[in-house]
């Protein structure tokens, strides 16, 4: 992965120490999923997919509710600062990077994109019907990257590594287009300017299914 600034190197060590039996995501997993919600033509709510990224039972990784917000904060930051940069159409994916050769690798970064797209299956084939040749055009892009893979392609071995050689400019177009089709047609996301506090009587970001005040804010 290329050189991370501190607070993502602190979110990427954070997740590396979730206990490997829940299957939590890794960072640039974790992005691709991020990234994937933030294009989505319908608005996700953190309540939903947070429970996906701690892996497991979707239970809160901490005892400490107090670490469970931090994580969380964390999370989001990374979340708010994905949207700004789609909206300045400059997307930035933290694909992981192999240390012997200098390859981009961006499978697991897919992987957690199309995490998302399996969240709201149905607004996504909303694009797919679209008259947005572009829009349709990306995701039928990611959508073939996706099926790689899963090895699920029908491709030849050789479109396939066609495909691969133009992956990672691929992903950095398709993200511009999904964005610009969800501006244009669906509903806005309202992204803070940093992390919103929860209300006490909300949903616990954690997953729990408990209101806050009695879940991670009861201490």
């Amino acid at each position: 992965m290329i050189k991370l600034p501190s607070r993502l190197r602190r979110l990427d060590d954070a997740l590396a120490d979730l206990p490997d039996e829940d299957e939590a995501m890794l960072l640039s997993e974790l992005d691709g999923f991020l990234a994937g919600i933030a294009v989505c033509p319908d608005r996700i709510m953190p309540d939903e997919w947070l429970p996906q990224v701690w892996g497991g039972d979707g239970s809160a990784p901490y005892d400490d509710p107090a670490d469970v917000q931090w994580l969380a904060d964390m999370i989001l930051a990374r979340y708010n600062e994905i949207v700004r940069d789609l909206s300045r159409r400059k997307p930035q994916p933290l694909f992981d990077v192999d240390e012997r050769n200098g390859e981009v690798l961006w499978d697991l970064w897919l992987e957690g994109f199309a995490d998302a797209v399996r969240l709201r299956p149905n607004s996504w084939t909303a694009i797919a019907e679209s008259d947005d040749s572009e829009a349709v055009k990306a995701l039928a892009a990611m959508t073939t990257l996706a099926e790689i893979v899963a090895n699920e392609s029908t491709l030849t071995s050789v479109e396939i590594n066609a495909v691969c050689d133009t992956a990672v400019e691929q992903i950095h177009l398709s993200l511009v287009s999904l964005n610009n089709w969800r501006l244009n047609r669906a509903e806005p996301v309202a992204v803070p300017s940093k992390p919103t506090k929860v209300g006490r009587n909300d949903p616990c970001r954690c997953g729990s299914g408990q209101k806050y005040k009695r879940c991670c804010g009861s201490s």
